[in-house]
């Protein structure tokens, strides 16, 4: 492109084009020069090799180690809630993937349970029937987890309900609200306590994710009990992250919007309610299940490793279109 420019110039111009590619070419092989001597025993390699090697001059400490860039999760175990379907079933197949042992939860459909074992590989894979409702079951959960496999890396909390009927705040019934704290936030705070509790005492340092949502930060009419446990899991996130960052256990969250899961069909079915809910969306669709636990995957992962207490908006742009 420089020298390009310079051809359809004249005087000066001509003669900046051919100073500009010349220092250009001179810093470029001085970083070639500089990110060979990081590692002098290995060739020369390509340009895009170049960025993965310079990337060691920012490590404190050590030269000669690269920062992968793939997400491998090899000897890390996992906590998935909600597991069987939705985000979860996406997030179990992912970690898998990337190399982790995950043990989750499902609360109904052992055949859908099953189903993403399978898929997923029962070597590295295993499912448990629980009720996370607040009282109890989420201590047990983690020490299954930990009895499995041997100590616990990461936990993501992905399970929740969301009644799908809009409930006036004068009319919504007082078991509603409870129910909805229980299973969206007193289980949350549980899970997050044992699961804190195993992390240290393995010494591993480890990583949380939470999962919240839009309504959490502008706030959902006539949903104002689903929206208060997610503002609060944020709250938890930003409070729980300088806490624990001086044992290594990194904790953040994510945001999605409407997502293509069984929790959203029932409204997403109703006659022109889909085209309603993505126009709002600036992407103009709703998310699917693979792009939510894609950003979940990053996050527990060395890439991250400079990330803790963030809101990772994931939806389209919907909470910036409220």
């Amino acid at each position: 492109m420089v020298e390009r420019w310079g051809s359809y110039s004249s005087g000066n111009r001509s003669a900046t084009a051919q100073t500009i590619a010349c220092s250009t070419n001179f810093a470029l092989k001085t970083i070639i020069h500089l990110a060979n001597r990081c590692c002098p025993a290995e060739p020369p390699r390509s340009k895009m090799w170049l960025g993965k090697k310079f990337g060691n001059l920012f490590r404190k400490g050590s030269r000669r180690k690269i920062m992968s860039l793939t997400l491998d999760l090899t000897g890390k175990v996992a906590l998935i809630t909600g597991g069987s379907r939705g985000i979860g079933a996406a997030c179990v197949r992912l970690f898998t993937q990337a190399g982790a042992s995950v043990l989750f939860n499902y609360q109904k459909s052992a055949e859908a349970a099953q189903r993403v074992v399978i898929a997923s590989g029962p070597d590295r894979c295993a499912a448990v029937q629980s009720d996370l409702i607040g009282e109890g079951a989420e201590e047990m959960l983690v020490e299954e987890a930990v009895s499995r496999y041997g100590y616990l890396d990461i936990l993501v909390v992905n399970h929740g309900i969301w009644p799908p009927q809009d409930q006036a705040i004068d009319q919504m019934e007082d078991e509603q609200w409870r129910a909805t704290m229980a299973t969206n936030l007193d289980s949350a705070f549980l899970l997050v306590k044992s699961a804190v509790r195993a992390m240290k005492h393995s010494r591993r340092g480890g990583h949380i994710v939470m999962v919240s949502s839009t309504a959490g930060q502008r706030g959902e009419a006539f949903h104002c009990d689903y929206a208060a446990t997610k503002g609060a899991i944020i709250s938890m996130v930003k409070g729980l992250s300088t806490e624990l960052a001086r044992d290594h256990i990194y904790v953040n969250c994510v945001a999605p919007g409407w997502v293509a899961t069984d929790m959203s069909v029932a409204v997403m079915g109703l006659p022109g309610m889909q085209e309603k809910i993505t126009s709002q969306i600036p992407l103009g669709r709703i998310g699917r299940p693979e792009e939510i636990a894609a950003p979940i995957l990053f996050l527990c992962s060395p890439l991250a490793s400079f990330i803790t207490g963030e809101v990772f908006n994931v939806n389209g742009g919907a909470v910036l279109a409220g």
